[in-house]
């Protein structure tokens, strides 16, 4: 029976191709910390905490600090028995996901090595690739438009657009984006919490007009009833993000009927094991789920999460495009710097499929 017999962490920064701006603030580096749980019969699973501040409340440091923590109370446990490892994850620390997320997605890793088998299969197996979007974030609505004609150029045919900073401004960006990609590619809107209630009703029943797919965090994250207040007033689908970060807050949600669909994103769940509960919970609702990532995410977590989407069938979009904004990986994996809409899995290796 495997045992956990080391977790090594190093901290890591990689430079981005180019700022990304959302109505949260602008990042230009990515902070991230790569995880390596080795076992005592010499299997090593690889896992990733990258923490966004502004989302999270997670620093560099503090993860560094709970990972500290929670390799002292890991050591000597099945890697397996993933339900247990959450469990003393929890007792030890309260939030802390992108931490306990770096801990189980290497511990999945390990489960898919010790299979033998490329980890989707083992989360559900429903299909073997991924479509994922391309995010264009805020700028002029002509350089977002230039943006968005170049990545439907390449053959993404759903573009992600932040917004969020102006409502005024922001009708006009989605309307140049429209005009500049054509009728065919579908338009996600995310606002980043950047409006109020009565704002977010006024943009987006504008931006009706320009079809779109779905309006992403439209105000903040802890004013809930301002966000039913938007849903119940305009036709065009809601989907949560900040709103949602573990299986409680999915639950109280679809019980207050607020939402369409709900972003999960491993680093704010805390892994894969919790993921799949808010899965679970929302397909029972009647709401669909998105799988995204935080800005900053190496080709590892982005790895983690594209097995989770294609594993489950109501994950029903992907945001997975981190990757293709950073300068440089430390590995090499399913997913790379180059921009691509399609994240082929049928030739994945064993567990994440990241070459050591």
């Amino acid at each position: 029976m495997s045992k956990i017999a080391k977790i090594e962490f190093q901290a890591q920064t990689v430079a981005l191709n180019s700022p990304f701006t959302i109505a949260l603030g602008t990042i230009t580096e990515a902070d991230t910390i790569f995880v390596k749980v080795t076992t005592d019969d010499g299997i090593i699973g690889v896992g990733e905490a990258a923490p966004e501040t502004f989302v999270t409340g997670e620093t560099l440091q503090s993860c560094q600090g709970a990972l500290e923590l929670l390799s002292e109370k890991l050591i000597g446990e099945n890697p397996l028995h993933i339900a247990k490892i959450h469990a003393i994850m929890n007792r030890a620390m309260l939030g802390n996901g992108a931490a306990k997320t770096a801990i189980d997605i290497a511990c999945y890793d390990i489960m898919g090595k010790i299979a033998g088998l490329p980890l989707y299969q083992l989360l559900g197996g429903y299909q073997d690739h991924v479509h994922t979007d391309m995010t264009v974030s805020i700028d002029t609505p002509a350089v977002m438009a230039s943006e968005a004609k170049k990545w439907v150029d390449q053959g993404f045919q759903a573009i992600k657009i932040k917004v969020g900073v102006d409502p005024v401004e922001d009708i006009q960006r989605i309307q140049a984006i429209r005009e500049a990609v054509g009728p065919s590619i579908k338009l996600r809107v995310d606002a980043n919490q950047g409006w109020t209630p009565k704002d977010a009703i006024r943009a987006i029943n504008r931006m009706s007009a320009y079809d779109i797919e779905f309006i992403e965090q439209p105000v903040a994250a802890k004013n809930i009833d301002g966000l039913k207040f938007v849903r119940d007033q305009v036709v065009d689908k809601i989907m949560s993000d900040e709103s949602a970060f573990i299986p409680q807050d999915a639950f109280m949600l679809a019980k207050r009927d607020c939402v369409d669909y709900v972003n999960i994103k491993l680093m704010k769940c805390g892994g894969i094991y919790p993921a799949l509960k808010i899965i679970s919970l929302c397909e029972s609702a009647g709401i669909g789920c998105m799988i995204g990532c935080m800005s900053g995410e190496s080709n590892i977590s982005v790895a983690a999460a594209t097995h989770l989407a294609a594993a489950q069938p109501n994950i029903q979009f992907a945001d997975l495009d981190a990757t293709f904004s950073l300068k440089e990986l430390a590995y090499e994996g399913i997913v790379g710097t180059k921009a691509t809409p399609m994240i082929d899995l049928s030739n994945s290796q064993p567990g994440l499929g990241i070459q050591l």
